[in-house]
């Protein structure tokens, strides 16, 4: 087990939670402490979280081993032109400088104590920028005032801060939205991703079961709608905003042009390498901000999924491909049998082949027969039936 793993691997602590008996002998679901709820805010340890790029995740418990935190977090906002497949250029707009954003690690009844930036070139920690346009940061995760879009309006040069309170459990699109036609412009370019709110008690399974992930891997699918050129090049432009009226008129056709996990062709499947063991307990947590999407894993399955990504309903067992809405997310842990290389995609394989929208991981440790194995090798028709 890596050190990672030996991280996230903690014991299942009491944090104040017990099974709730539902009408109808339904004891799945767990009733929260009135202590844990009404814990105030001035009590609260305050915890800073280092975000890290996607597809992964910073280091986290799995269970609560306290009262609820205030853990700090910091979005910058760049605007930036990324060469997203060969030959095809696009102004981005993203959340730390990558598309989707990092994927902040929090427990149910946290506080998320947000600081944002609209880069400029002298305030931010990632490369060089000069934004041009407004911005704002929408949680779904979070209650009221347009998911915090209402109170995080800021123009280039300006930061802002939030505080709000992750009151359901789940995984949970964000996402840029400063109001009218720049909502879709501004998702549709990259500014978009995703935070992961934990059960106190952490993930369990249908049987009410702790489930514990030695890793988990996000995938962020983005839909772009590029202006291209005859030659199959795009048209490029001196900035953000200079390339958003043409774009929109892409968009109005409501036809993408390119598809892609990880923001860019490539980037789960060549650029980085994803890898498991035989044995290891793997979360998948996906999110497309504008589009449905079908995850499905070749030659493996979601032994434990939540379609919607919300960890208050008991999980689906054993499913083959399962549902992501637009603005929306999924979730699913599967423990690897088998050695060998699987595509994680879409499984609309359109989207999956004709674009990018995929990722492979890499497992290794060993090959068991009686999962499977070639009573025979590919021969001339006409040998001996088994």
């Amino acid at each position: 087990m890596n050190r990672a793993s030996r991280w996230w691997a903690l014991p299942l602590l009491s944090v104040g939670l017990f099974i709730g008996c539902a009408e109808g002998g339904d004891e799945w679901k767990v009733r929260p402490d009135p202590a844990i709820v009404d814990f105030p805010v001035a009590n609260a340890e305050v915890v800073t979280q280092e975000l890290v790029d996607p597809p992964f995740l910073p280091p986290h418990e799995q269970v609560a081993s306290g009262p609820p935190r205030v853990v700090n977090i910091r979005f910058e906002i760049v605007e930036r032109e990324v060469e997203i497949a060969p030959g095809v250029f696009v102004w981005q707009m993203a959340f730390n400088n990558h598309v989707p954003g990092p994927v902040p690690v929090v427990f149910q009844w946290d506080w998320v104590n947000l600081t944002m930036l609209n880069g400029t070139t002298d305030t931010i920690r990632f490369g060089t920028t000069d934004n041009q346009l407004a911005h704002n940061v929408d949680f779904h995760a979070s209650t009221g005032a347009l998911g915090g879009g209402g109170l995080t309006i800021i123009a280039p040069g300006e930061e802002v801060g939030l505080r709000w309170r992750a009151v359901k459990a789940g995984f949970f699109v964000y996402h840029c939205a400063p109001g009218g036609e720049m909502v879709p412009y501004h998702v549709t370019t990259g500014g978009n991703g995703a935070i992961l709110v934990l059960p106190r008690e952490g993930l369990r399974d249908g049987y009410g079961d702790p489930i514990r992930y030695d890793k988990a891997f996000y995938f962020g699918e983005q839909d772009y709608y590029v202006p291209m050129n005859a030659d199959g090049t795009s048209r490029r432009y001196g900035n953000f905003a200079l390339q958003m009226g043409d774009m929109l008129e892409v968009m109005r056709g409501l036809v993408p042009t390119h598809i892609a996990f990880n923001g860019t062709y490539g980037a789960l499947t060549a650029d980085i390498r994803l890898e498991a063991e035989v044995g290891e307990t793997v979360l998948m947590l996906h999110s497309q901000a504008n589009n449905p999407s079908f995850p499905h894993l070749i030659g493996g399955h979601g032994d434990w999924v939540w379609p919607y990504g919300k960890f208050a309903n008991r999980p689906d067992e054993g499913l083959e491909s399962w549902d992501v809405v637009a603005g929306g997310t999924a979730a699913a842990v599967y423990t690897f049998e088998q050695e060998g290389v699987y595509a994680y995609l879409n499984h609309n394989l359109i989207k999956a082949f004709l674009y990018d929208a995929k990722a492979f991981i890499h497992v290794t440790g060993g090959w068991d027969d009686e999962l499977m194995t070639n009573t025979f090798t590919a021969r001339p028709i006409g040998g001996d039936v088994p």
